[in-house]
C-alpha cells in the first residue's frame, strides 16, 4: 500500500567526507573574494548587508530607534502593515531554514556514510537519497525511527519566530526545497511551524510496504531544461508560477545554494533577494550583480536573518 506525504500545505560533529560532492555546502571565508560594500550602491541591484540597515543615514529603510520600537510592535501583534499582507515568502529548507543539511544529517546520525561515499559518484543525488532510505529498511530502521531522527535538527529560535510573526502580519509562507515532503513535514511539525506555510515545493515521498520513497519533483513528463538547477527540480519554474498565481505581490526569497540562483533571477526589481553570506548564492550574486534585479539583503545566521527580516517587512 502506499501513502503519500502531501506537500500543500543539538549541534554534531559532521564527518568531514560528507563534505564534498555535488551538493556540499562551500563556506568561502579563505578565499579571495571581490569588495561587496561599494558595488553593492549601484541602482540596478543593492546588496545591504544589517550594519547598512542599522547605521547608514542614507538608506530609505534606516533602522531609527523610532522605527526599531514600531517594528517591535508590530511584531509582537500590534498594527498590521499593509505590505506584509501583499508579500510572499519563499525559504529553502537546508542550510537556510534550518542551520543543516536534512539529507545529510540521516545520512551521519544513521551510519550510512560509508555507503554514501562509496555510491556518492554512480548516480543523481535524488537516487541517492532513495538508494539511502532502502538501506535503511534493509537493515530494520522504520519511518518512526528516521522521524525521531529528523527532530534532532536545530532551529534557531529567532527564525522561529520570525515566521510566526511573518505569518501573523499576513504575509504568505513557502518552502521551495530539494530535500522532500516527509523530511520538511516533520521537522516543521516537531518545531510548530508547518502550519505557517501555505506550501511545500519539494521532491514527493511514499511509504511503500515500511519504506519511505523519494521521486522527482519534475518527472518524466516535465522535465526542465534549466541547466542553473538539477534535473529533478527547476526553483525557477516555482517562482514562475508563484508570480503568475500571486500578480504584483512583493516576493522574498531566502536560500543558500546554488540551484538558488536560477530563483533568483527571476525575481523584479520591487522584490528582495536574501542570499546566506559565504554561502554559494551569495557568491554567485556577488559575482553576476548585474544580472540581478531585486534588492540584496545578505544574513549569516539565525540572529542576523531575524533582524534584516524585520527591517524590510
Amino acid at each position: 500500500m502506499f501513502e503519500r506525504f502531501n506537500h500543500v500545505a543539538p549541534p554534531r560533529q559532521v564527518d568531514p567526507r560528507l563534505q564534498s560532492g555535488t551538493k556540499r555546502m562551500i563556506t568561502l571565508l579563505g578565499r579571495s573574494r571581490p569588495q561587496l560594500s561599494s558595488a553593492y550602491h549601484q541602482p540596478t541591484s543593492k546588496l545591504v548587508s544589517l550594519n547598512d540597515v542599522a547605521s547608514s543615514p542614507a538608506q530609505d529603510n534606516q533602522l531609527t530607534p523610532q522605527r526599531e520600537q514600531r517594528l517591535r510592535a508590530s511584531l509582537d501583534g500590534g498594527s498590521r502593515h499593509i505590505m506584509t499582507e501583499n508579500t510572499v515568502i519563499v525559504f529553502d529548507f537546508d542550510r537556510t531554514l534550518i542551520d543543516d543539511d536534512s539529507d545529510r544529517w540521516v545520512i551521519a546520525n544513521m551510519g550510512l556514510t560509508d555507503l554514501f561515499l562509496q555510491l556518492r559518484r554512480t548516480m543523481p543525488w535524488n537516487s541517492l537519497m532513495d538508494r539511502m532510505l532502502e538501506e535503511l529498511h534493509n537493515q530494520g530502521k522504520t519511518v518512526d525511527d528516521i522521524a525521531q531522527c529528523l527532530k534532532g535538527i536545530p532551529l534557531h529560535p529567532d527564525v522561529i519566530s520570525v515566521i510566526k510573526s511573518a505569518h501573523s502580519l499576513g504575509c504568505d509562507l513557502k518552502v521551495a526545497s530539494d530535500s522532500n515532503t516527509f523530511y520538511i513535514k516533520t521537522i516543521l511539525e516537531h518545531h510548530g511551524i508547518y502550519n505557517c506555510f501555505s506550501e511545500i515545493v519539494t521532491n514527493p515521498v511514499l511509504v511503500d510496504s515500511g519504506r519511505l520513497r523519494i521521486f522527482p519533483y519534475h518527472d518524466v513528463d516535465s522535465l526542465h531544461a534549466c541547466d542553473l538547477c538539477p534535473p529533478n527540480l527547476c526553483k525557477g519554474r516555482v517562482i514562475d508560477r508563484i508570480q503568475a498565481e500571486t500578480g504584483s505581490k512583493r516576493l522574498i526569497y531566502l536560500g543558500d545554494g546554488r540551484n538558488d540562483f536560477c530563483p533568483t533571477l527571476k525575481l523584479v526589481a520591487a522584490d528582495c533577494v536574501m542570499p546566506r553570506k559565504n554561502f554559494p548564492l551569495w557568491d554567485r550574486i556577488s559575482n553576476n550583480l548585474e544580472l540581478v534585479k531585486a534588492k540584496v539583503c545578505e544574513w549569516s545566521d539565525g540572529e542576523e536573518l531575524a533582524k534584516v527580516f524585520h527591517s524590510i517587512l
